[in-house]
């Protein structure tokens, strides 16, 4: 594990070790020298998605308004805020009180 390696490399480094010694074809320091390897690539990659799922906590508790992402159109569908003739039959109207007929609009 010479080079720096991202998290991708680093697992497929992790899977080639592990065909490696699945074989059993390596001498024992062989062998060693490579799981040792391969215990710094898994704990590498163990801290990264720790890291990841962390900042993917962070993000999901985060309060972010949804004005500030989009606008409210594009949230709510014109076709949902508007009535259909059939669905304005169905609402009813308020019944007229009597002491309605003074109110001045």
């Amino acid at each position: 594990m010479d080079k720096k390696l991202n998290f991708e490399e680093s697992l497929s480094r992790l899977e080639e070790i592990t065909s490696l010694l699945e074989k059993g074809d390596m001498s024992l320091d062989e062998s060693l020298k490579i799981f040792e390897e391969g215990i710094k690539l898994s704990r590498f990659c163990e801290k990264k998605l720790t890291e990841v799922e962390h900042k993917i906590e962070v993000l999901k508790s985060t309060e972010i308004p949804c004005e500030s992402i989009v606008e409210k159109e594009e949230i709510v569908p014109k076709e949902e805020t508007e009535l259909t003739p059939s669905q304005s039959k169905k609402t009813s109207k308020p019944k007229k009180n009597s002491d309605d007929s003074n109110l001045l609009f």
